[in-house]
């Protein structure tokens, strides 16, 4: 039997997503789309003609974690889902550029959010989206009528 935690609705009858640990996983993406999103907005503007790739990665990531936070804030099946497939691609792309920027370092004449797997993130880029993922999962209760 699903706790109650579980099965909360919102007033649109959409399950809450934000519940128990899910809050501070929102705060947590919060926090990233805050610091990517000012990283890549400085430097696109600034800087982007010395490093357009990195620049425009850390803009990537700023997306998914914008996406990812509001799925979580608006709760829902859909969002739930959108969310669990965007934690998938947050995690592949974090794989993807964490492992390019150590075996080509010389691709990259800056960082990314996603470098050496968000190193200059105290690793959060790479642990976010696996805590999301197990997350996410772990509410696959469905939602009563």
């Amino acid at each position: 039997m699903p706790d109650a935690e579980t099965t909360t609705a919102t007033p649109a009858g959409r399950k809450r997503l934000v519940s128990g640990p899910g809050l501070l996983l929102v705060w947590l993406y919060g926090v990233m789309v805050v610091g990517a999103v000012s990283r890549s907005a400085f430097q696109i503007s600034t800087e982007f003609d010395r490093a357009p790739l990195p620049y425009s990665l850390s803009a990537v990531a700023a997306l998914a974690y914008a996406f990812i936070t509001y799925s979580l804030v608006r709760g829902g099946e859909a969002a739930r889902r959108a969310a669990l497939v965007c934690c998938a691609a947050e995690l592949a792309g974090v794989l993807a550029v964490g492992t390019w920027t150590v075996l080509r370092p010389e691709s990259f004449p800056d960082t990314t959010v996603w470098s050496q797997f968000g190193m200059g993130y105290l690793f959060i880029p790479v642990i976010l989206p696996i805590t999301g993922m197990l997350w996410l999962r772990r509410r696959d209760a469905p939602t009563a009528p």
